[in-house]
């Protein structure tokens, strides 16, 4: 371990160096790819250099016990090698985690789709509930979400919302949110007090940048619209809001949060490429075969991946077979303890099959 760390100190240099050229710095797509490289190779040099520190003081604190005649000192040092064997050990655990290798993707922000599925108006108050709730996590992760486009249901909720989540490790922590979640309740409208389960789905996809898809202007078909939910005056005035198609695959993207007809655009674009990107990764993982496929789903939209019942306060996992009952604090935003159970999952399954 000790051979791979050295080697992974001295990359970080030679790309710290390499930063710092202008011909590096004048290529966005490459100072990119290789500022992200620095970044994730700091955070093992940073844990490297403190084990090299433990390292130091453990060899001091035995050279002091063995040749050390004063009894005091002899003793200080052991009581200093109690504390160090258990540092060590830490450090060695989050050292092998940090070679574990990782998803690229991890670190992108993300394009999350929360849409009703079957269960009528119920379906669209949970899809809205599921929209808070990420709300919520994004604000105590300090991200930043942002409206692309919906469409609300017509009791309340959404029948669809599309946003986009700015921040720090984003897709690394909202990637296995895709799939479909259920919720067991009374409705408000359920007269007789029964339960009843509807379903909303959730897809979270990397946000694709430009040198990710090379993405040909002339296969998009632009459309204008007005739009027709909240944003001023120029609702139902201006021709805002924008509709794009790619002619190759047929997806389609809209926006009409804006009042500016550009800035709609941008944001379906942004959409569409990233729609693009999640089709060529998934016959990525496709070809690899592996993670997505094991213990922790295959990711898919139409993996039932949680059921949240209200009548016991409950939240399933059905993945990881993870179970809490605190579903008012989940639904608050404090979806931390799944976050965290499925990226160990993760972690173990890309330790057991090696995929990078």
């Amino acid at each position: 371990m000790l051979d791979k760390l050295e080697a992974i100190r001295l990359r970080y240099n030679d790309v710290s160096e390499e930063l710092m050229q202008p011909d590096v710095m004048s290529d966005l797509k490459r100072y990119k790819s290789l500022n992200k490289e620095y970044k994730d190779l700091g955070k093992i040099v940073v844990e490297y250099r403190n084990y090299q520190q433990v390292l130091s003081n453990i060899e001091n604190a035995r050279q002091v016990i063995s040749t050390e005649k004063d009894e005091d000192f002899r003793e200080m040092a052991k009581a200093e090698l109690d504390e160090l064997g258990p540092e060590q050990d830490r450090l060695e655990a989050a050292i092998k985690n940090l070679l574990i290798p990782k998803d690229p993707n991890d670190s992108k922000d993300v394009i999350m789709e929360i849409r009703a599925g079957a269960g009528g108006d119920e379906a669209a108050l949970f899809a809205g509930d599921l929209q808070r709730m990420y709300l919520r996590f994004a604000e105590k992760q300090g991200w930043k979400m942002e409206l692309v486009d919906a469409m609300e249901g017509t009791a309340g909720g959404y029948k669809e919302i599309i946003l986009a989540v700015k921040g720090e490790d984003v897709y690394g922590k909202l990637k296995f949110e895709s799939g479909v979640h259920r919720v067991q309740r009374v409705p408000a409208t359920e007269t007789q007090g029964r339960i009843h389960t509807s379903v909303a789905s959730v897809v979270v996809m990397p946000e694709a940048e430009e040198f990710d898809i090379d993405l040909d202007m002339n296969d998009i078909r632009k459309d204008l619209f007005m739009s027709s939910g909240p944003g001023g005056q120029s609702v139902n005035t201006t021709y805002s809001a924008v509709r794009l198609t790619h002619l190759p695959t047929g997806l389609v993207a809209q926006c009409q949060d804006q009042k500016s007809q550009l800035k709609n655009f941008d944001k379906a674009l942004q959409v569409l490429r990233s729609r693009i990107f999640e089709i060529e990764l998934a016959k990525k993982n496709e070809a690899e075969g592996a993670i997505r496929k094991s213990m922790i789903g295959s990711g898919d939209r139409s993996d039932k991946v949680r059921t949240y019942n209200y009548p016991q306060g409950r939240v399933t996992d059905h993945r990881i077979g993870y179970t809490v009952h605190n579903l008012p604090s989940v639904m608050d935003g404090n979806v931390d303890d799944f976050v965290e159970n499925l990226r160990i999952a993760e972690s173990a399954e890309r330790l057991k099959v090696g995929v990078s």
